[in-house]
């Protein structure tokens, strides 16, 4: 058994020697001053907008011609096994239910279904060869988000916080704006921290006067003393921590005070949209009754990078959300019409504020659907070729990079996994992704996994 003394003197050693472990962590997380790169970022930020749901691919963005030849038929026994939850593989294959159409100059090919974005063709690159390992909706969001089918691990914007910081002192590095319909699959850890420090987890943010709960101070509460508070319970906790081994959740709480009390200046004016032009919230839709609420946090997302954000995901799709299962056309009709004008209005705003350039825009979910029918009009989840999009930071557009099979079952041209999804994310932000590690249970971990990952250069060009 140990000895209790002795434990007590080993870490008052540890907490003492050097100053102090904990103080030293407790700098570093308040440091929120950008981290320098390794090499010239194309993308100083990024907005994710994450289709929570599974969107049908052959019925967005990745046109089939056989698939419509072949529907109503069975799979042909040439595709061989093909993993499904429900047991449809052995149904009828469906067409796309909206016809496709060449766009803008580079005649890049978008469904009906998206006539707003399809105006913006000629800024998208669509990665048509992405392919999971998960056709269950957590374990693919989780592995969407943090590169692993497992909860725990750290989210895609955790690590870009942990890397490159904020570029505001008063705003966290990560912001998140989920569907207020809730129900995300899987949860809150889809953005979580992990490993990684608390502080570099997603802050949730909505519109309206309380962009988070209890950020404002009760009635009656002055500034000063707030601020002289806080100072008290801040001299405190480095005394706790001075006497003891790091306690990362002390420390992040320690953080989170601080940060509150900064955001109380700023946060509320941030998610104020009255300050914008009418034009503006036509441009997002904010001004109809289907659009609204999704075209609000559209520009709330550019209002943020703009302010000095590093990273916004911004969700679409409450519990079901894009999982069309019995109906595609009803689901996407309805998610698109939300969604369609809102994000092309995110993608003109950026150009007309000169933030276009140096902003990485992403569209996808955690996997696609299957070419097969579900309950006749529906389809099932497809982890094993599906599609997303790039736009922004430098990303030649008007072009699909990679390629499903003939109906999209399955990634077959330049095969695309997440993790080098990742790899180019980051590199895009400047950071190599071996580089970019955290050491955990005595080993160095990285968003990108203990395999080997690449950075896909031909679907960015040269950089």
């Amino acid at each position: 058994m140990p000895d209790p003394a002795r434990e007590s003197l080993r870490r008052d050693f540890l907490a003492r020697a050097g100053g102090g472990a904990g103080m030293l962590a407790l700098a570093t997380l308040a440091d929120a001053k950008p981290k320098p790169v390794l090499r010239q970022p194309r993308a100083k930020r990024v907005i994710w907008l994450f289709m929570h749901g599974g969107p049908s691919h052959v019925d967005l963005f990745d046109p089939k011609p056989a698939l419509i030849k072949h529907s109503g038929k069975p799979l042909p026994d040439s595709f061989g096994n093909v993993m499904t939850r429900r047991n449809v593989a052995k149904n009828p294959l469906l067409a796309p239910l909206r016809p496709f159409r060449p766009r803008g100059k580079s005649g890049l090919e978008i469904s009906d279904f998206l006539p707003h974005t399809a105006e913006h063709a000629d800024d998208l690159c669509v990665v048509r060869s992405l392919h999971g390992e998960s056709v269950n909706h957590p374990q693919a969001v989780y592995q969407m988000n943090t590169g692993s089918v497992l909860m725990g691990n750290p989210s895609v914007g955790s690590w870009v916080a942990y890397g490159l910081g904020s570029e505001n002192e008063n705003m966290p590095a990560f912001i998140v704006l989920p569907d207020p319909g809730g129900g995300l699959k899987g949860g809150p850890p889809a953005w979580g921290s992990g490993y990684l420090s608390a502080a570099y987890q997603g802050v949730t943010m909505r519109p309206g006067r309380t962009p988070i709960l209890d950020l404002r101070p009760q009635p009656g509460v002055q500034p000063e003393q707030q601020r002289i508070d806080l100072q008290l319970i801040d001299s405190l906790n480095k005394r706790h921590l001075q006497n003891r081994d790091f306690d990362d959740q002390l420390a992040s709480r320690v953080k989170a005070y601080e940060l509150a009390f900064q955001m109380q200046a700023e946060a509320p004016q941030l998610v104020d949209l009255a300050d914008e032009t009418q034009s503006t919230h036509q441009m997002y839709g904010i001004d109809r009754p289907e659009t609204k609420e999704f075209g609000q946090r559209c520009l709330l997302a550019r209002r943020m990078i703009e302010s000095g954000v590093r990273f916004v995901q911004l969700y679409s799709g409450d519990t079901n959300g894009w999982d069309a299962h019995a109906d595609v056309d009803k689901n996407h009709s309805e998610y698109c019409q939300k969604t369609d004008k809102p994000i092309a209005g995110l993608l003109a705003d950026l150009k007309q504020r000169g933030l276009f350039e140096d902003t990485l825009v992403i569209w996808g979910g955690e996997f696609g659907r299957m070419p097969m029918s579900e309950q006749g009009k529906g389809r099932d989840h497809n982890p094993w070729g599906y599609c997303a999009w790039l736009a922004g930071a430098g990303i030649q557009g008007g072009r699909a990079y990679g390629a499903t099979d003939d109906i999209g079952l399955r990634a077959v041209t330049d095969k695309v996994p997440v993790r080098d999804f990742h790899a180019t994310l980051l590199h895009l932000l400047g950071v190599d992704h071996y580089d970019l590690t955290f050491l955990h249970n005595g080993l160095d971990k990285r968003l990108t996994g203990p395999s080997d990952a690449e950075v896909v250069h031909a679907l960015i060009g040269n950089s």
